[in-house]
C-alpha cells in the first residue's frame, strides 16, 4: 500500500508575535488562580518561595505578594557553598523590594554530607543533589509555616526538560507554568522586576558559569518560538518550512521528545481496573 504524503502546513514565520501577552491581565489572572488554588480549595494562606535570585523565582515571589499579602509568604534563599553571591544579593533583592519574610538556608552541610560518600559524582549529579535538597528545604518549611510551596519552573523547561526530576518542578501549585521563559520575562517588566535580574543570563546556579542556553544549545527566544509550534501540532518540517534552522528546530524536537516522563507522575503496573492515575483520575483529587 502507498504511503500517504502529507502535505507541508506552513506555520507563522518566526517573528514571536504569536508569544505576545497581555501583562496586566496575566498578572490579574494568576494572583486570582494563586487565592483559589490555595485558599479556597488547600485553605492555606502562606507560601513559601524558593529565591534564586533569578527572574522566574522573582516573578513567583512578586506575584504571592500580590495576591496573599507579603507578610504570608516566605522567601527562601538557599546557596551552596560554590553558589554565585551575585544570585544570592539579586534574592535579597527580590525579598526587599516585596516585603516577604527572607528565610536563609545554607544547604552546603546537607549537600556534603551525603556527597562526601560519592567523591567521584560528576557535575550533574552534585548539581541534582542540591536541586533535590533545596527541595526538601521547602518543603519542610512549608510544614513548619502550614503553608505551601509554590513552584517556579517556566513552561519552557519544562517542555525542554530542563529541571530536576522530583525537585524543581515537585511543587503542587504553579503560576508561571505555562508561561514561556520570554513571556516570563514580558510579566516581570510589567511588574518592575530591576533590569539586571531579568537581562543576566538564565541559570541553574549549580555549577559555576553554567547557564540554561550553553547547556540547551539555543536561545529561549528561538527555543521558545519552536515549542510553541510543536503545542500547535506542527511537524518538524512544517516548522522548517516557515523559516525556522533546521538545527534549532531538532535540537528543540529532541529534548521534547527524549523527556516526556519527565512530565508524568510516576507509572504505575496496573493489576486491577482501579489503577490511580491511570484509572482514577481527578483534575483536583481532593
Amino acid at each position: 500500500m502507498k504511503a500517504v504524503q502529507l502535505p507541508v502546513v506552513h506555520a507563522t514565520p518566526p517573528d514571536g508575535a504569536d508569544l505576545r501577552i497581555d501583562p496586566a491581565l496575566a498578572q490579574r489572572w494568576l494572583t486570582n488562580f494563586l487565592r483559589d488554588e490555595m485558599i479556597r480549595r488547600r485553605s492555606k494562606n502562606v507560601a513559601i518561595v524558593g529565591v534564586s535570585g533569578g527572574v522566574d523565582s522573582a516573578v513567583v515571589a512578586y506575584l504571592c505578594a500580590d495576591a496573599l499579602g507579603a507578610e504570608n509568604v516566605y522567601g527562601v534563599r538557599m546557596p551552596y557553598r560554590t553558589s554565585s553571591s551575585e544570585s544570592f544579593e539579586h534574592g535579597g533583592r527580590v525579598i526587599k523590594a516585596t516585603g516577604i519574610h527572607d528565610l536563609v538556608v545554607d544547604i552546603s552541610d546537607a549537600v556534603d554530607g551525603y556527597l562526601q560518600y560519592e567523591s567521584d559524582a560528576s557535575p550533574t549529579r552534585r548539581g541534582n543533589v542540591m536541586a533535590r535538597q533545596r527541595t526538601i528545604v521547602l518543603f519542610d518549611q512549608s510544614a513548619k509555616y502550614d503553608g505551601l510551596p509554590v513552584g517556579t519552573g517556566n513552561k519552557s523547561e519544562r517542555m525542554l526538560g530542563y529541571f530536576t526530576w522530583h525537585a524543581d518542578d515537585s511543587p503542587p501549585i504553579n503560576p508561571i507554568g505555562d508561561l514561556f521563559k520570554t513571556q516570563v520575562w514580558e510579566l516581570a517588566r510589567h511588574l518592575g522586576i530591576p533590569n539586571e535580574i531579568i537581562e543576566k543570563p538564565a541559570t541553574a546556579d549549580l555549577i559555576r558559569g553554567q547557564t540554561d542556553e550553553g547547556d540547551l544549545g539555543i536561545s529561549y527566544l528561538r527555543a521558545d518560538r519552536i515549542l510553541n509550534r510543536i503545542l500547535q501540532g506542527y511537524r518538524a518540517e512544517d516548522i522548517v518550512a516557515s523559516g525556522f534552522d533546521r538545527a534549532e528546530v531538532e535540537i528543540v524536537t529532541r529534548r521534547v521528545n527524549a523527556t516526556h516522563w519527565k512530565r508524568h507522575l510516576p507509572t504505575t503496573a496496573m493489576i486491577s481496573t482501579t489503577a490511580i492515575n491511570e484509572y482514577y483520575l481527578r483534575p483536583v483529587d481532593y
